[in-house]
């Protein structure tokens, strides 16, 4: 998965900058810059949020990994099925979905 996407939720961790788990999610989905879910996020719950997502306008990623995963890369002894970013510069954000599309093309 994209190095700059691994290096932005870190520096979000570090910074108190993001939320964890689906009730979180959707509870400061309208204050997000982009949101991730990971592949194994229960189907139900991640309509939900893609939903709740595309009327605030703000873009899901879907992580190729599973919870268990994302959990790791963010540093946690849990899983993590998603995660919302609180801050991210439209360049980063750009680049992150331009990678993303390049690696769902291959």
């Amino acid at each position: 998965m994209a190095k700059l996407l691994e290096k932005v939720i870190k520096d979000a961790i570090e910074d108190g900058k993001c939320s964890f788990g689906t009730k979180e999610v959707i509870g400061t989905i309208k204050n997000s810059k982009l949101v991730v879910l990971s592949h194994s996020i229960p189907k139900i719950m991640s309509d939900k949020i893609q939903e709740s997502a595309k009327s605030s306008k703000v873009p899901t990623l879907n992580y190729p990994g599973s919870s268990v995963e994302l959990g790791r890369l963010c540093g946690t002894q849990f899983r993590i099925s998603a995660l919302s970013l609180k801050t991210l510069s439209d360049t980063n954000l750009k680049s992150i979905m331009k990678e993303l599309e390049t690696e769902s093309q291959q």
